[in-house]
């Protein structure tokens, strides 16, 4: 049986929604800011200062942080579970990620809201 990592219910469900939602607004952000640049292609500082001062770029960059976070913590519970057998090491380096996404979500929170 599967287990969820966002709660004891739904077999994983619940996770593989996380997971395609997740990568789908990823994705949709990527290519927007990709085109941005392309459509720019002598951006200055300015205009990128400009872009990031926007409270709807710092909500649509501050969602795509926390994708990418639940993202990478329901892939590595998933590759960590299946891989490492050992109890111990298993919960050893689920603590270890979670305090290494939530040290890079905070960073990037700090970064995101200074410009």
């Amino acid at each position: 049986m599967v287990k969820s990592v966002l709660s004891v219910s739904h077999q994983g469900l619940r996770d593989w929604i996380v997971q395609r939602v997740s990568a789908i607004y990823m994705a949709i952000y990527s290519i927007g800011l990709i085109g941005f640049i392309l459509l720019n292609p002598h951006m200055s500082f300015a205009e990128w200062h400009g872009l990031f001062s926007q409270v709807g770029m710092k909500v649509a960059t501050l969602l795509f942080l926390l994708c990418i976070l639940f993202h990478a913590w329901i892939g590595m519970w998933t590759i960590f579970t299946d891989y490492v057998k050992w109890f111990v090491m298993r919960c050893i380096l689920n603590v270890l990620m979670f305090f290494m996404l939530a040290a890079c979500f905070f960073w990037a929170l700090m970064i995101l809201w200074s410009v």
